[in-house]
């Protein structure tokens, strides 16, 4: 069997988008009030925008730390462990009820399709005081995947 070699493809914002719209997997992440990382597994989704985003409970870290400092880390994983990855840098915004409300009909668009119930769905946010935390791509790795490092001379 031959050896899989890592991969890493660079791609412009519109490539990137494509990556990211079938992949719901993540690691959100923060940072604490002291300086080091939070990282928080989520369910993720891509709005009309271009921007990835992440239903949540404003009580949750991820929430406050993103209140606090903007600046978040979203590592977008393909359902197969070894499939592809991509780690985006970007600027958060946490979207509270009422503001909330339409977005996270986008989210859950985005992520699963059509609501069979989008008044009870609303009704479901409102109840559980849910948010929305929006992050705008500013820059991104490559699409990666892992495996053994490449031959100097390229794969065989």
């Amino acid at each position: 069997m031959a050896p899989r070699f890592a991969t890493a493809r660079r791609t412009d914002l519109d490539g990137l988008l494509d990556f990211l719209r079938p992949r719901h997997r993540a690691l959100l992440i923060t940072t604490r009030a002291d300086g080091r990382p939070q990282t928080s597994p989520v369910s993720c989704g891509v709005d009309g925008e271009g921007r990835i985003v992440v239903s949540t409970y404003p009580q949750r870290a991820k929430a406050r730390n993103a209140r606090r400092d903007p600046r978040v880390s979203v590592c977008v994983i393909s359902d197969d462990w070894d499939g592809p990855y991509v780690q985006v840098d970007g600027t958060a915004e946490v979207l509270d009820l009422p503001e909330a409300l339409d977005p996270l009909v986008d989210y859950y668009r985005s992520i699963a399709g059509e609501h069979p119930d989008w008044d009870e769905y609303r009704e479901a946010m409102q109840r559980q005081g849910k948010c929305l935390i929006r992050v705008t791509p500013e820059r991104w790795g490559p699409v990666a995947t892992g495996g053994f490092p490449p031959p100097a001379d390229g794969p065989a």
